[in-house]
């Protein structure tokens, strides 16, 4: 008998759909060598965060004793077994596709060399680079009765080194030792060449110090040296209601997450059998070892591209973002924003025209406040110093920043000290809920009035990813919007009851209940006969409640199409409940990051852009906007780009019944969306 399968698809089963998509790009032969490069980097980063939270979760309930079915079926143990074997399959499939692309980049002349097939002259440099630049920062750290195990870090690479003393017999027991594989250090060391050889050659930092192992251990001799890098988990545990300061809870955490528990060991393939015992007794591991064919942890890899000189056949060709041509018409941004929105669509339009807009308002003596939220903030930020000048002018700059963004943590607690210091109000967020909402408020004073600017975005306000996320951002003067947004900051920095929003809606208030009420309204159209349809894009869709609506809408007669590039637990195409859902995923040179919303409405179209994905943590932990684009024009060209990714027959996965993805195929010319969205008439055009 065959087993019925569940209504919904689990989500850390689905997330590995979608890394798998991820590493499909790495094994594209239309994808560019030192691009594969990239996104073997980019599986390799993707599964650690993943180990450390996702995989730890479910590690914690096993060990608390939880052994209830989640609503995809799933208990936490027997989800454990079928994670640990589809990441291994998935670490080996990874590793022969980083093998087949070093062959690819050696016929091009890039290489990664052991030390014993270098030159005589080319090991002399390595050994002046290994004497003088690598062994003052390494620390051998021996293991015996004196000296107990030391700590070590979450992902970082370690040698586990077995030592037998000059002279002794080497049937003796040997000696334990670890030597931290130094991160400030380049992995990638390039070998000298000679001049004006076309070849660029690497040789790992790990393989050189294994190589002068013996200068670390004078009187000892190294019998095996074998990588190993350890996986902790990193999920924040914050006692919220009993800190009296947030900031300081989260350092304190910050600190205990070195001590995390540990939730997977990576070692060298044939790792000595003693080493591993001494490692899996010392660790408390268990059986989550993953045994690696390769140089562990290929998120190094992500640097080679900017090692390489030249070879730009190897790479994508270059995008340069363009200003957007509304704001051209006029120095004073503000005087565009009053007469239209305006909407940005990065990467391909500029990141700068948002700094532009802060800096303007930072410098005018007309601008009286500015307020802002910052999720995640590029390394050297001049939107930071933006509000950095405009505190110090006297100008009032409410910032929020949240503190508890995964990861960048510590980068935000550097940006919150230094805009307090400047004299910016910053707020750490409310208790229990993440501030994910993107939002800049400016109040300007103009003739007899104030007037209210505002941008919403469905990214973060990031310069460094708005060249590498697709996202949407509106600038707006509309006064109903501008009431909201004051009303949205006021909930989050005092005291106030839920406001009686007219254009937004937010989470954790009435977001999931407004998105409810659309899907309704189609589902009435489609009951009367209407033409009745939906259009969402998003980074994931896993809340249950969402999904059995959407399913409802379905078997009313909705067409729906969902653009969900991660985890999505809808299971579409099935009979009875969800024949009218088609769900794909574009995995392509850019993170698909925006969140759109389109509903049809008997034909009075409306689209609404957000911050939020439709995961339960987004619509009932989160502070999260949506905002309708209230402008003809502007609604039809987010609906252009809509179709692009709709139309997509070259990057598209279409998700099956059966949880797994299918490559679209479609009569007439390839259509890459991303490319296509590079020609900006192809969006901008209307209708």
């Amino acid at each position: 008998m065959t087993k019925q399968l569940s209504h919904y698809v689990n989500r850390d089963l689905s997330w590995i759909e979608f890394n798998r998509r991820v590493l499909s790009e790495a094994q594209h032969p239309d994808t560019p060598l030192l691009e594969r490069m990239k996104f073997l980097a980019i599986v390799s980063s993707n599964l650690d965060e993943f180990m450390s939270v996702r995989v730890a979760g479910i590690q914690d309930q096993i060990k608390a004793g939880y052994h209830k079915k989640d609503f995809t079926g799933y208990t936490p143990g027997g989800l454990w077994i079928r994670l640990l074997k589809h990441t291994s399959a998935m670490v080996a499939e990874q590793y022969r596709t980083y093998r087949e692309t070093l062959r690819g980049l050696e016929k091009e002349g890039i290489r990664f060399r052991r030390l014993q097939d270098l030159t005589s002259t080319q090991q002399s440099a390595m050994e002046i680079y290994f004497r003088e630049i690598v062994f003052p920062v390494l620390t051998p750290m021996a293991v015996d009765q004196s000296r107990p195990f030391p700590l070590v870090h979450t992902k970082e690479l370690y040698l586990a080194v077995l030592l037998h003393k000059e002279g002794s017999e080497m049937e003796e027991e040997p000696l334990f030792a670890i030597v931290q594989v130094p991160s400030i250090l380049p992995r990638l060391v390039q070998i000298p060449g000679k001049i004006n050889s076309k070849r660029t050659e690497f040789i790992l930092l790990e393989d050189l110090i294994e190589k002068h192992m013996d200068t670390l251990f004078n009187g000892y001799i190294p019998a095996t040296v074998d990588a190993f890098r350890l996986t902790r988990n990193a999920d924040l545990t914050l006692n919220e209601e009993g800190a009296e300061d947030l900031l300081e809870e989260i350092e304190k955490e910050l600190r205990r997450r070195r001590w995390g528990m540990p939730v997977r060991l990576e070692i060298a393939r044939d790792m000595h059998p003693y080493a591993l015992e001494i490692l899996k007794e010392e660790l408390e591991i268990g059986d989550n070892t993953i045994e690696i064919d390769g140089p562990l942890d290929l998120s190094f890899l992500m640097k080679l591209n900017g090692l390489v000189p030249g070879r730009e056949h190897l790479r994508y060709g270059k995008l340069e973002p363009v200003y957007p041509e509304e704001f051209e018409e006029s120095d004073d941004l503000f005087e565009v924003i009053r007469r239209r929105d305006v909407l940005l669509y990065h990467p391909y339009e500029s990141f700068e025209a948002f700094n532009d807009f802060v800096t303007q308002a930072a410098d005018d003596p007309d601008v009286l406040a500015i307020k802002m939220t910052l999720y995640r903030v590029s390394g050297d930020s001049s939107l930071v110093q933006a509000l950095t000048k405009a505190a110090e002018q006297g100008k009032q700059v409410t910032v929020i920043v949240e503190l508890k963004a995964r990861f960048d943590e510590e980068r935000n607690i550097a940006w919150a000290r230094q805009l307090e210091k400047a004299g910016c109000h910053v707020v750490y967020g409310l208790i229990g809920l993440k501030i994910h909402a993107k939002m800049v408020l400016v109040v300007r004073r103009e003739e007899d009035t104030l007037r209210r600017y505002v941008h919403v975005g469905t990214g973060n306000y990031n310069e460094s990813t708005a060249k590498l996320y697709t996202d949407i951002g509106l600038f707006t003067s509309h006064p109903v919007i501008g009431i909201d947004a004051s009303a949205l900051f006021n909930e989050v920095t005092g005291y106030s009851v839920p406001h009686n929003w007219k254009a937004f809606a937010a989470a954790p208030t009435n977001l999931k209940e407004r998105l409810f009420e659309l899907i309704d309204r189609e589902k009435d159209h489609a009951l009367a006969g209407r033409p009745a349809k939906i259009i969402a894009k998003m980074n994931s869709l896993s809340n249950q409640d969402m999904i059995d609506k959407l399913y409802e809408a379905s078997q009313a007669g909705v067409k729906i199409e969902l653009i969900v590039r991660g985890v999505c637990c809808l299971r579409p195409g099935v009979p009875g409940r969800s024949e009218n859902i088609r769900v794909i995923s574009i995995v392509d040179r850019f993170l698909e990051h925006s969140r759109l919303s389109y509903f049809h409405n008997g034909g009075e179209e409306e689209v609404y852009l957000s911050s939020s994905d439709w995961m339960t943590r987004n619509l009932s932990r989160r502070v999260e906007l949506m905002c309708p684009v209230l402008d003809g024009e502007l609604r039809n060209i987010l609906i252009n780009i809509l179709m692009l990714s709709l139309n997509d027959n070259v990057k598209n996965r279409e998700l099956q019944s059966n949880g797994t993805y299918t490559t679209v195929t479609r009569e007439g010319a390839p259509f890459r969306s991303q490319f296509e969205a590079m020609k900006i008439e192809n969006w901008k055009n209307l209708l």
